[in-house]
């Protein structure tokens, strides 16, 4: 361990001088990281006092900042954009491309809320059917669905609907006026009705007082009759009115629409390909290309460069907290150079961090907003011409 070769004032950057080889295939990367190392140890003191590192601690550092940089920039990116990057394909490269937001997230929400109402969404409704008893009115579902839903054990159903109405109130049309014998002429053939009003009337009603007759064959039947309807409590259902020959005769089967409430309640999505972005940590970003970087992120790289040489150096000589010289002893300055390098890494990466919130979309938006404010402030203070004719 004793001679090892300290800086001397120069180096040779090759290919494998880094410890991870992300950028030594740059040209840029290549001819700056010498002049990074020279730059560094200067800074560091050389040539007035001897630098404890080699070139290949210089380099190390050059590449540490230059993913630093990169890493803060892409968390920056991740955190303004993920809603709309979430379940987009992890086979692409985001390094260089520009982000649209999307709704694609939101919709995804709100599917959630269309499966409640049968609007949509990633729940598949299924169709169920049982058969009607005369004189049976009350109906397990739970057990229907135990024989016949393919359940997985532990699930259940959920039922949505229940078709169990009487025939449409159009069906059961009757016309006053037939009969009259003056040939048959159907009122409403022209909507779509011919079949079911059987009107013979040389005057064509208005189109409302079908709609009413409808509407009073309907509130007949509900308030004058026992009306069909239901009520279904914890998949127990229970029918009204109680099932005769007579109704059996119009439908024996009873159909309704059910979910399955494993699905229901997965947060998972059945028919997801794979290969799609579902946390920050595959979100596609890459160590960037040194030589596209601007001038302005690698002066930061350099400082941060520095920094870190700093701290390395600190380490290096806080191994031995005082050197013997002839009639005395140099104490050596660790604790300065670590306090410095360290505090010099927070401010840069404060730095960095502000002028991503000062650019992000938000912060973007509302100084737009501003703009346009102060330019109406400022168009409202000018004179307005007085044209003569």
């Amino acid at each position: 361990m004793s001679n090892i070769a300290i800086w001397n004032g120069s180096s040779t950057f090759t290919t494998g001088s880094t410890p991870f080889g992300f950028y030594d295939s740059d040209s840029i990367f290549q001819t700056e990281a010498d002049q990074v190392a020279k730059w560094c140890a200067q800074r560091l003191g050389y040539p007035l006092t001897n630098v404890e590192l080699q070139s290949g601690s210089f380099y190390t550092a050059f590449e540490e900042s230059i993913t630093t940089y990169s890493n803060e920039i892409y968390q920056y990116k991740v955190r303004e954009n993920y809603i709309s990057m979430e379940g987009n394909n992890t086979g692409s490269n985001f390094n260089d491309q520009v982000l649209t937001p999307t709704l694609g997230a939101v919709i995804r929400l709100s599917q959630t809320y269309g499966t409640e109402v049968g609007a949509g969404g990633k729940v598949t409704y299924y169709t169920g059917s049982l058969k009607l008893r005369e004189g049976v009115q009350n109906y397990d579902l739970t057990s229907w669905a135990a024989a016949s839903a393919s359940l997985s054990p532990g699930d259940s159903i959920e039922v949505k609907r229940v078709f169990f109405e009487a025939p449409p109130a159009i069906v059961r049309f009757f016309d006053p006026y037939s009969g009259t014998g003056t040939g048959i002429q159907s009122m409403l053939e022209t909507f779509g009705f011919g079949q079911m009003s059987p009107g013979i009337n040389f005057l064509l009603m208005p189109i409302f007082f079908d709609v009413m007759k409808i509407q009073a064959i309907e509130f007949n039947d509900q308030i004058r009759k026992s009306a069909f309807s239901f009520e279904l409590v914890n998949n127990q259902l229970r029918l009204f009115p109680i099932p005769t020959r007579i109704h059996l005769g119009l439908n024996d089967s009873l159909n309704f629409h059910y979910i399955k409430v494993s699905e229901r309640d997965s947060i998972t999505n059945p028919n997801n390909p794979g290969n799609q972005i579902t946390n920050v940590s595959n979100v596609p970003y890459i160590n960037p290309i040194y030589s596209r970087i601007n001038s302005i992120g690698k002066t930061w790289i350099r400082q941060y460069a520095l920094a870190l040489s700093k701290e390395m150096l600190a380490y290096v000589r806080g191994k031995y907290g005082t050197i013997p010289v002839p009639g005395a002893e140099v104490t050596l300055n660790q604790s300065d150079l670590l306090i410095d390098a360290r505090s010099e890494k927070e401010a840069l990466l404060l730095q960095l961090r502000g002028m991503l919130d000062d650019v992000s979309r938000k912060a973007q938006l509302e100084r737009q907003s501003l703009e346009a404010e102060y330019a109406q402030k400022m168009l409202n203070n000018a004179p307005l011409v007085i044209y003569i004719f």
